[in-house]
């Protein structure tokens, strides 16, 4: 089992940055109690030596979607700022939310197509009105159809009906792999201070 969690700074300011650096620690040490492990697949990082805006984890191992789902949230590092003394805030909130990484690429086979036969109406010449030139192909994962009938010879058409098909799978996975990564990055724009789901502070 695995899941991908996204800690991020949000648009806080550098404190933010550094309770990512703390809170990461502190859940890759939870991580490990609980026999997982917590891979950085992509790292961020802040203004400060050691800070991060953002930090995306690949959590491995039994039980991975209930942990990362406990920390769920914002995450809030109870600490006083490292940087200013004079600031009395000790609250830094910190948001983490599970997300996708990839989307699975489609696979393309022939054998998943229906080819049809077919005739069509329209301008051609007597030819295209007694013959089934045109194809109609149908491929079953996906349900996309096309129809061709811009040759003369069935066996172009068909050519150009798997090549569309198959351009067709690409764009849509590629569609789909970009509407991924707006929603992950959404993500750093959903910080919500206060009332935090876990609140973390310095070991004493």
């Amino acid at each position: 089992m695995r899941g991908h969690l996204l800690m991020s700074a949000g648009r806080g300011p550098q404190e933010c940055a550094w309770a990512v650096a703390q809170l990461l620690r502190r859940l890759e040490a939870d991580a490990a109690r609980q026999g997982l492990v917590a891979h950085r697949v992509q790292t961020v990082p802040g203004d400060r030596p050691g800070t991060y805006r953002s930090v995306l984890l690949q959590i491995t191992g039994d039980g991975a979607e209930e942990f990362v789902g406990s920390w769920t949230g914002t995450l809030c590092w109870q600490a006083p700022s490292p940087y200013r003394a004079s600031t009395g805030r000790k609250n830094w909130y910190v948001i983490a939310q599970p997300c996708e990484v990839d989307t699975p690429r489609s696979s393309f086979a022939e054998g998943d197509i229906d080819i049809v036969a077919c005739r069509t109406g329209g301008p051609g010449g007597q030819h295209r009105n007694k013959a089934s030139t045109a194809v109609r192909a149908t491929h079953r994962p996906s349900g996309i159809v096309v129809v061709v009938d811009t040759e003369r010879q069935f066996s172009q058409n068909r050519r150009i009906a798997l090549e569309l098909i198959r351009q067709r799978l690409e764009h849509d996975d590629d569609a789909a792999g970009r509407a991924v990564t707006t929603s992950r990055w959404r993500i750093h724009d959903e910080l919500v201070r206060g009332n935090p789901a876990r609140t973390e502070r310095p070991a004493t």
